[in-house]
């Protein structure tokens, strides 16, 4: 199977998902307090109501643009490639077209291709890519595209950080040039990528006038240093430094000498000393520090300012006064200058790795699926057998519960056909309990009306037993190799599961594991209920589209599973109360 951009090299998310999250913590922070604001808008007020959607739609649509520039030939894509530990984007010697294109966060790996002439965007898979960016598959661009938007699931790129990657600086097709240069106004930071076979070419100097006028920040990159030898390697850094510093001065950025394709090669294979070796690391991290850095100290404070603005002009009832002290605070949070020591991920060194693939409960699915399955063979025996048809009035039916969900499977005549002899059967109950004292009907009348032994929870709890044992079975044979397999435990079957393990440590890790999984549907669901706010639906990704679900079965697990199946009246005549209702499990 080839490697995902979630997999082992993936990490510049890793190292620095925790400085991440807490800047995307603070975005939703801004939401929730724009939405306690909406509360004080008048309605009638037109203007405030579209400068609130306006906020709503700013921090909605909040990503940073790190674009890719250099000549052709210079390892850009395979640059972009090492970065996000995937091997996806294509590579050629060929020049590309005047196509950029766009990588950014998708459940699942596709481009989508925006074309100049139409309002209808296509889907193709990655592979199929080469068709239309390169000038063998588009001469010319011939087919009219305008970008194409590959969507990989990286955990960098869910956060809201989006790669470019342009057609080459001084192509020797005009478009390509100009199609960069074009696209240069629109970034935040760039990648200058040159090489060691020609370093610092006279359209690469060129660029750096023009980033120094849209004042975006520079990180220069010196490609393939694994194709010379160390005094070479040392050359060509010393004189693209000298260059730099004849152009911008003190102002020269620095510059990282690293290898692409070592880099990806070593991510791939998890080799840890020859991916130290490729510079790739040093290079993520000035990156990542960078973005952090540059996010919460321009982006989040506009912000701040910008909402501070709005609140000013709404009307100063009490609750807007807090509502001001509360975004004052948050300024001083953000105003507060980052750490120097980097944060180490506290969960499992995999915690953020495929969870947006992690199947619902495991124990949830068996036995939803072995009720379906014998419930559909079940309501076919009572209609045909007046044998199961009595031991069905003799067991007391079902729970009401499981009742009506086999109501869902069964016609208005095999109801008619099943439930005489039960309701004979209660019929003749309840008439002789109307001859006994009220403690003795009180204390019976509760296995009357609940299903004595409703033969569909006795099917259900098996499965759970199956499926739970299984699982202890796996763990208890692999460790906690095995918890990576393990599904969203809900939290219903994970009390049962964890008081039947007795390894501390694997308790501990499946216990952390959760914690990050249900920390991702809350950002996920946060995420969502801001597009919503801001009417940018469209923007939702598709795991943010389904997370309300996914969120409520990890909490609750499947509804015709993890169901209060049974409830029974206080029967202490001292302490009951008119609708006093004691609910329990089976």
């Amino acid at each position: 199977m080839r490697p995902s951009a979630t997999g082992r090299g993936n990490r510049l998310a890793e190292e620095h998902k925790m400085n991440l999250r807490e800047y995307e913590q603070n975005k939703f922070q801004l939401a929730e307090l724009l939405r306690s604001a909406s509360r004080t808008v008048p309605d009638e007020d037109v203007r405030l109501r579209e400068r609130l959607q306006d906020l709503f739609v700013r921090l909605a649509e909040d990503r940073f643009n790190l674009v890719v520039v250099g000549r052709f030939n210079r390892g850009k894509t395979s640059l972009m490639n090492a970065i996000l530990g995937s091997d996806r984007l294509p590579i050629g010697i060929i020049p590309l077209t005047s196509v950029i294109t766009t990588v950014t966060y998708g459940s699942k790996e596709l481009a989508v291709l925006k074309y100049q002439n139409r309002m209808l965007d296509s889907e193709i898979s990655i592979d199929e890519l080469p068709q239309y960016v390169t000038q063998h598959g588009n001469p010319g661009n011939i087919q009219r595209i305008r970008t194409a938007e590959v969507h990989l699931p990286a955990e960098i790129l869910r956060r809201g950080f989006y790669f470019v990657d342009t057609p080459g600086l001084g192509s020797v097709i005009v478009e390509n040039t100009l199609t960069t240069e074009a696209f240069l106004p629109e970034a935040d930071a760039f990648i200058l990528v040159t090489s060691y076979e020609s370093p610092l070419s006279e359209d690469e100097a060129r660029f750096f006038k023009i980033a120094t006028h849209i004042r975006g920040r520079v990180f220069v990159v010196l490609n393939k240093h694994d194709a010379v030898s160390p005094e070479q390697r040392q050359a060509a850094l010393d004189f693209v430094r000298q260059q730099l510093t004849e152009y911008l001065g003190e102002k020269a950025p620095p510059i990282f000498s690293v290898s692409a394709t070592e880099a990806l090669r070593a991510k791939l294979a998890g080799n840890d000393s020859h991916l130290a070796a490729s510079g790739i690391p040093e290079l993520e991290r000035a990156l990542i520090d960078f973005l952090i850095a540059e996010k919460r100290d321009e982006f989040l404070m506009r912000m701040c300012d910008r909402v501070r603005e709005f609140l000013s002009e709404l009307p100063r009832p009490a609750e807007v006064e807090n509502l001001l002290g509360s975004l004052v605070e948050l300024s001083r949070r953000f105003n507060r200058k980052p750490e120097a020591k980097l944060v180490a991920a506290t969960e499992p060194s995999n915690s953020s790795q495929g969870l947006h693939r992690i199947r619902a409960c495991e124990i949830c699915s068996k036995a939803a699926d072995r009720l379906w399955d014998f419930m559909c063979k079940y309501q076919y025996e009572l209609v045909i057998s007046s044998e199961e048809r009595q031991r069905f009035a003799v067991r007391g039916g079902f729970c009401p519960f499981h009742a009506w969900q086999m109501q869902v499977l069964t016609s208005p005549c095999g109801t008619c056909s099943a439930y005489p002899p039960l309701l004979d059967q209660l019929a003749c109950e309840l008439r002789g309990l109307a001859g006994a004292q009220l403690p003795e009907i009180r204390s019976e009348i509760w296995s009357l009306v609940s299903g004595k032994h409703c033969i569909l929870c006795e099917v259900r709890s098996r499965a759970e037993a199956e499926a739970i044992e299984a699982i202890v079975q796996r763990l208890a044979e692999h460790g906690a190799q095995a918890i990576d397999s393990l599904s969203a435990i809900c939290v219903p079957h994970l009390a049962t599961l964890v008081a039947l393990l007795p390894d501390c440590d694997v308790v501990r890790t499946i216990l952390k594991r959760q914690a990050t999984l249900l920390e991702r549907y809350s950002e996920d669901m946060t995420r969502y209920a801001l597009k919503h706010d801001a009417l940018r639906r469209y923007l939702a990704s598709d795991e943010e589209t389904v997370v309300a679900e996914q969120g409520l079965l990890a909490v609750a697990g499947r509804r015709q599973v993890n169901v209060l199946s049974r409830m029974r009246f206080a029967t202490d005549v001292e302490t009951f109360r008119p609708g006093d209702l004691v609910e329990f499990g089976d």
